[in-house]
């Protein structure tokens, strides 16, 4: 009887400690960027931040990448709960493009919200004597990772424009902070970057050494024929050394996550977002053209429920 009653105690306190441990549980966030020296990196600290301090138990993480589609693929693995990539990436994934870095669909990925456009922007040293993309022929480009978003959209942008890495004197494969470094260094003429406005690693440039902004007309943007690719404007002033504006690209970007995530957990990395997007926008001024209105328009992809019921409460879509 003793032992009867014993091992119900301890039947009991096993079941208490279960079900405190299930309570107890963290909800891990690890959100997936870029390189450091992007922008996506410093926008996924001030996530970060929000989600560690507005959602219980949350154990946030930041994990530097080669951004799109690096990040789609982590995600549809597991390895991750939110990640930025930019919009024709997301598509490409979705339907799963082989020549853009994607062996199958990745039916599993979930968007949580179209936040802020990424701009092409190609910038030369004023003594490679580069003012256009023709002038691109013969000299010494970087175009961003391997099968990164940045490097997808080079690819899409010289074909539009009449032009392939073959017509190139050199093309390297970097990550912004490395083309940088290389241009300081005179062994690159010229880099194009699709970030935010306003990057760490262009402004670095800009204060380095004398650059020309180089313009993607309308004409070269409509023969991309992508209706992610929209004409936009580098505005006056946004480098030093830059005073006029420059036409160029933009594409949005998208915050995604998967069919994993709980919808309680999308719902509240949604809502957090957007309670707080002022400051979000101190990580990084890009952070201050993401627009509720736009959130949940024209995704590729199919809407995580639980963003989808914050953008129903608030009257978004």
């Amino acid at each position: 009887m003793r032992l009867t009653k014993r091992f119900s105690l301890f039947a009991a306190a096993a079941a208490l400690t279960a079900s405190t441990a299930v309570l107890a549980a963290p909800t891990f966030i690890n959100i997936l960027t870029g390189g450091t020296s992007g922008v996506y990196y410093p926008i996924g600290v001030g996530l970060s931040q929000l989600y560690s301090n507005g959602i219980e138990g949350a154990k946030t993480s930041v994990q530097a990448t080669k951004a799109s589609v690096e990040n789609l693929n982590l995600l549809q693995a597991g390895r991750g709960e939110l990640a930025l990539a930019l919009g024709d990436s997301v598509a490409d994934a979705w339907n799963g493009v082989e020549d853009a870095g994607f062996k199958a669909p990745l039916k599993k990925l979930r968007a949580i919200a179209a936040t802020y456009p990424n701009y092409i922007q190609i910038v030369a040293s004023k003594e490679s004597g580069i003012t256009s993309l023709a002038d691109l022929k013969g000299k010494r480009i970087s175009v961003g990772a391997p099968k990164s978003g940045t490097e997808l959209n080079a690819r899409a942008i010289f074909k539009a424009a009449g032009l392939s890495y073959e017509d190139m004197g050199k093309v390297e494969f970097l990550p912004f902070a490395e083309s940088v470094e290389l241009m300081k260094n005179r062994q690159l003429d010229a880099t194009l970057q699709s970030a935010g406005l306003g990057m760490a690693a262009i402004r670095d440039l800009s204060v380095t050494m004398p650059l020309n902004y180089v313009a993607i007309p309308a004409e070269v943007t409509a023969k991309v024929g992508n209706p992610a690719y929209q004409p936009a404007t580098i505005p006056a002033g946004t480098y030093d050394g830059q005073d006029a504006e420059v036409p160029t690209v933009a594409i949005t970007n998208i915050l995604v996550s998967h069919e994993g995530v709980s919808d309680e957990v999308a719902y509240q990395m949604t809502k957090l977002m957007f309670d707080n997007l002022e400051r979000l926008g101190t990580a990084h001024s890009a952070a201050k053209d993401i627009k509720l209105e736009n959130a949940a328009k024209n995704l590729p992809i199919p809407l995580h429920p639980g963003a989808e019921r914050f953008y129903k409460e608030v009257g978004a879509l």
